[in-house]
């Protein structure tokens, strides 16, 4: 899989095959039937799949302050779409130019003329161009004219609701990761830097990374099990919210890396969410607390493992 920024001398196998354009934010169970199809179109004219999305989200320059904050950032969507088969990823630079386009201009000039298209799959509630004013209709026309094949997939629906990145948003800051990963196509997972916290979990036997610059949605208040990725993985039991017990009232993200000795300040780590395990609670005494820690990682250490498999 390749990973493209701008759409100039796009090398020939990309140009001709199946395209998908959308966010694919998160990466979720409907997004992996839509590239299900993408691929299975892109066997069937012999040509590449691909995904055209964008970077960032168009609603990050329209309307600033009703940006959603994202679940995946650039690479980690290509590595997961990659997962599903597709060939080729182009993250646009969004601009004002690109979203002032009206949908019949931004359908010749990008699917037609430089993606050179022959197939392109959308789910129904696709919107293109100038103020969203294409419709899948208005594609399913112009594809018509162009004589590009057009196929509409319609949403997975887990519970009886359609699976969406809104959705997913909504089950994360709700704090209920077991939800988002029967939603998405593999774990939860955020990244940030390593930094230097109070160091009172190492005086106490549970030593943690303290995570900061995370540039993605944080799930709600908790504790979780889960997996720390910095080169190597190691089981995590995750804390996402204040440290009441010591007086703090400061949101942040402190994780105990079950079994790793490694220093990491200064250093990136990445996070999988795979259950939450508790809610955040003062304990009485520092003894209180270690018992309390000394559940917690028996907990996620038997979560990991039934979870995560032989990985983690």
């Amino acid at each position: 899989m390749e990973i493209f920024n701008n759409l100039a001398n796009l090398p020939p196998a990309v140009l001709g095959g199946a395209v998908s354009i959308g966010n694919f934010d998160g990466v979720h169970l409907g997004h992996a039937r839509i590239i299900g199809r993408l691929t299975a179109w892109a066997r069937q004219i012999h040509g590449a799949a691909v995904v055209f999305t964008f970077d960032p989200h168009p609603v990050r320059l329209l309307r600033p302050s009703e940006a959603p904050p994202p679940l995946t950032w650039t690479d980690r969507k290509a590595e997961l779409l990659g997962r599903l088969g597709v060939d080729a990823v182009i993250a646009y630079p969004t601009d004002l130019a690109l979203l002032q386009l009206e949908p019949a201009a931004f359908f010749q000039q990008i699917v037609c003329q430089r993606l050179a298209a022959r197939a392109v799959v959308e789910g129904p509630n696709f919107h293109f161009g100038r103020n969203r004013a294409g419709t899948i209709e208005r594609l399913a026309s112009l594809a018509a004219e162009a004589e590009v094949q057009l196929e509409v997939v319609q949403p997975v629906e887990v519970d009886g609701q359609p699976v969406s990145s809104s959705r997913v948003r909504q089950h994360l800051a709700a704090g209920d990761v077991d939800r988002v990963r029967a939603l998405l196509t593999q774990p939860y997972r955020l990244r940030g830097m390593v930094t230097h916290g109070a160091a009172r979990g190492a005086k106490i036997g549970f030593p943690t990374a303290n995570l900061e610059a995370i540039d993605t949605l944080l799930p709600g208040d908790g504790v979780y099990a889960g997996v720390g990725r910095a080169g190597t993985c190691w089981p995590a039991a995750i804390n996402v919210g204040p440290n009441p017990t010591f007086g703090e009232t400061a949101r942040k993200v402190e994780v105990h890396l079950i079994g790793c000795e490694a220093t990491l300040y200064g250093q990136p780590l990445e996070l999988d969410f795979l259950s939450r395990i508790r809610d955040i609670q003062p304990f009485a005494s520092v003894e209180d607390l270690q018992r309390q820690l000394s559940a917690d990682v028996q907990r996620v250490q038997e979560l990991v493992k039934r979870l995560a498999g032989s990985e983690p």
